[in-house]
Parts: structure tokens; sequence; C-alpha cells
């Protein structure tokens, strides 16, 4: 297939230092990196919701104004009030649609009517999943197109932008980076409840509650600071990923989510050279495992035992695996790698 005929459609980002907006734009770089041509107007992150409104919606009419017919496009999903309109046009225009799922709005809890999304799914012909977990639940759930997995989210650096150094000393401190408020990391303010706490956690985000936290808590608040700043910021030895409200597993909605999704900041982990700790039912267990990237536990209750079972040869040689994923991470491997397969499944 003629790399003229792949297009996607640039829009506005909001800029935040919660790295919401952050995959989506990277999805972007790397679609550019393999053909891809933007048809609308350059990449923004206007901060005011309304403008950026109204330079997505331009830009997106002028991006399908001057998409060709019977073409490739790429979009990416969520698209909130646009996503009906570009791909309605897109099909009208004969092309074909790949689209690339960041967020499950049903698996999420945001939205009950599962056949209304997946309708939405299945005007696309190929999608993006981010696992093999995720691509049975949109079989069962009535999804009739084809699907590629991505198997972890890309993390691009920013312009002039190293890699940091891999961890050095032997250590057993834990990062947690992302929100730090109560609907999503409750957890985080239960953890000087467990009886063994042999490590420490820095915590990186917005949202935390001081409040919440005793003058000898093992939780120690670095700051929040933008996605291309944070890397640099985090020092530590492991990577934690955790969602919910209990330190036993991770429940609630976030909990339920965990076990289809990849979270972003495994790869923020990964790219930072650190090791990752995920809960055990968390789709993303599998790649941690098989890959030697890390380790799962059932609880965080396990964690400080976990943590003391393991020697130095075993931590640097989990550091020494995380090394060789994360210059795919920093390259743009994994989406790349995806697209390509999506491109072949509907030439």
């Amino acid at each position: 297939m003629p790399k003229l005929n792949r297009y996607y459609i640039s829009r506005n980002y909001k800029f935040s230092k919660n790295a919401a907006s952050k995959p989506k734009m990277d999805c972007e770089t790397v679609l550019s990196m393999i053909g891809f041509k933007n048809l609308g107007f350059e990449q923004t992150n206007h901060p005011s919701s309304a403008l950026g409104a109204i330079i997505s919606f331009f830009g997106i009419t002028k991006g399908l104004i001057l998409l060709p017919f019977s073409s490739v496009l790429c979009m990416q999903y969520p698209l909130s009030k646009f996503y009906n309109y570009q791909i309605g046009i897109a099909k009208l225009k004969g092309c074909k649609i790949i689209l690339i799922v960041h967020d499950v709005k049903t698996l999420m809890g945001k939205n009950k009517d599962v056949k209304k999304e997946m309708k939405r799914f299945n005007r696309a012909d190929v999608l993006v999943l981010h696992n093999q977990v995720m691509m049975d639940w949109f079989t069962e759930n009535g999804y009739r197109g084809k699907m590629v997995p991505l198997f972890l989210f890309d993390y691009l650096l920013g312009n002039g932008q190293n890699l940091p150094d891999t961890p050095q000393i032997f250590e057993k401190n834990v990062v947690f980076a992302g929100g730090l408020g109560m609907e999503k990391s409750a957890f985080l303010y239960q953890l000087d409840d467990l009886k063994e706490t042999d490590f420490n956690l820095w915590i990186y985000g917005s949202g935390y509650q001081k409040e919440k936290v005793s003058a000898s808590s093992i939780l120690d608040y670095q700051g929040v600071f933008a996605p291309d700043e944070v890397l640099h910021k985090m020092k530590g030895n492991y990577g934690l990923v955790w969602n919910g409200n209990s330190i036993k597993e991770c429940d609630g909605a976030f909990g339920k989510y965990i076990q289809f999704n990849n979270p972003h900041k495994t790869s923020l982990y990964l790219l930072a050279g650190l090791p990752i700790i995920v809960w055990n039912k968390a789709a993303v267990a599998n790649i941690v495992e098989k890959e030697g990237i890390g380790f799962a536990i059932s609880s965080l209750k396990e964690l400080s035992e976990k943590l003391n079972a393991i020697d130095s040869e075993t931590y640097f040689r989990m550091v020494s695996n995380v090394s060789s994923i994360r210059n795919k991470i920093k390259n743009g491997h994994f989406l790349q790698v995806a697209v390509e397969k999506a491109l072949i499944s509907i030439s």
C-alpha cells in the first residue's frame, strides 16, 4: 500500500501536567515517522477547552475536505464530540479506518451501554487495542472487525532529551506517579497501616492529600511535573502500577479497568529504567513477568516480603531487561509494529 495513501488529522491537545494528552500526541509523531501525513492544522496545546475545541473543529474540517477518496485514515479514540463527524465523512469517501484505542469508556465505568459504544467501534475497519485480554473482551461484546495488539504504549522523549541513567544502587525505593486524589489512588493513604513497610514510596503527581499523611509516613511527596520533566525527576528502584481504594487488591472502576488496559505509567517507569511492580490480575502483569521486567503481587500486603526476597543479582537482571524494552518505547516501536500490521490486514 503506497505511503501517500496514509493520513491522520491532528487537533488541539490541552496541555496538562497529568500527561493525559501525551499518549495521543506521541501517536501522531509515530504515525508521521511511518509515512502518515497530517491533513489538519499542526498539533497545538492551547490550555483553553473552548479555544481548543474551535481549533480542533476547523482543523478536522480542513483535514476531511483534503482527505482523498479510498485512502487510509488513522484515528484515535476517544475523540469526544468529533468522532461521528470524522468517521462519517471518511466513510462517505470510501476510506479505510484504523482506530487506535486509548480508553474504553464502558470498561472504565463511564458508560453503561456497551452495545452503543461497540456500535461506534464497529464503524472502524481495524482496531489497535492494548493487549490480547482487551481483544478478547471486544470479541465477546460484539466487535466484528479486525484487531491488532499494541503490547505497550510508546513514550517518546522530548526535544533534546536523553534517557536517564538506569538505577545503579540496589535499594527498596518504590515510585508511584499519577493522579493522587481519592477517586483513583485512595490506597496510597492506607499504606502506613501495613504491618511491614520495609520500603519507601516516592510519589509524583497532582491531587496529593497532605492532610491524610502523618509525619512518620512512608509516603514521600516529590511534587508534580510535566510529562517530559517527570522522567528525570523520578529516582528510585521500582515503579508501582496500582489503582483503587484498597491495598488488598485493585478494586472499584479503576481496579476493573486495570484488568484490561495497559496503563501509560507502565511505559513511563520503563523509560526511566525502573522495573515494574503490578497487581497480578492486571493485564500488563503478563508482559511484566514474561519479559522479566518486574514482578506481580496479589496484594500490597505482600510487597515488603517480596522486595526482601529479591537479591542484587535478580534486581539488576530486571534492570537489564528493562533497558532493552525502553529503547523500543522511546523510538515508537510498538505503535509502528501495530499500525503496520493493521495496514496489512486491510490492504
